[in-house]
């Protein structure tokens, strides 16, 4: 018995502490990314970088099924907003205050280390083969690149999401933010309650 209720204890420290390190200033927009080991890995390094909720602006695409396993785990600490309308997507990273940036491989596309991420921020990650859908163009605030230096010019999608969301993390972490949770005390208890259940 003293090892269940211990077993508990530390269940209910470490819920605390994760919600606490949550940063709803960062989130992804993934665009019709069909493939589910990408979606999975992507979910699984969102859950490592405390961002708390992804949004899925899929117009042509299925959403992809994610198979059990230790990735794709990760979808019950990450919620997921689903969005066919770009009207509804657009009004939701505005309300946040989110500076949108669009992956992009374009010769206009800013440096991901030239950004002041300290600002909260929102990525928009495209489909494998097509890139992303034509009026991210009017949606994004800039288009941002991930500096390579081989042949190939471009990252696996969800590398890429790794990538971008290591250098906002290590921007916020030298900022001191993730001493300050960007939960309120209602949303704290409310998420508590949805997570102790899990």
């Amino acid at each position: 018995m003293p090892s269940t209720r211990r077993r508990t204890a530390e269940r209910v420290a470490r819920i605390r502490q994760v919600l606490g390190l949550r940063r709803k200033d960062l989130t992804l927009v993934l665009n019709n990314i069909h493939d589910p080991h990408n979606v999975s890995a992507i979910l699984r390094s969102c859950d490592a970088f405390g961002v708390p909720e992804v949004h899925l602006y899929y117009t042509d695409t299925p959403f992809p099924a994610l198979a059990a396993g230790s990735s794709a785990s990760a979808r019950k600490w990450v919620k997921t907003v689903r969005h066919r309308e770009l009207s509804s997507l657009t009004a939701r990273l505005r309300a946040g205050n989110m500076h949108v940036y669009a992956a992009s491989c374009s010769a206009s596309a800013v440096s991901l280390y030239d950004l002041d991420l300290t600002l909260p921020a929102a990525f928009v990650l495209g489909n494998e083969h097509r890139g992303l859908n034509a009026e991210f163009a009017v949606l994004a605030d800039a288009e941002v690149c991930i500096p390579m230096y081989g042949m190939i010019q471009s990252f696996n999608v969800s590398v890429a999401a790794a990538l971008l969301l290591g250098e906002a993390s290590r921007q916020k972490k030298a900022a001191g933010q993730y001493a300050r949770p960007t939960y309120s005390q209602e949303e704290l208890a409310a998420v508590y309650a949805e997570w102790i259940e899990k």
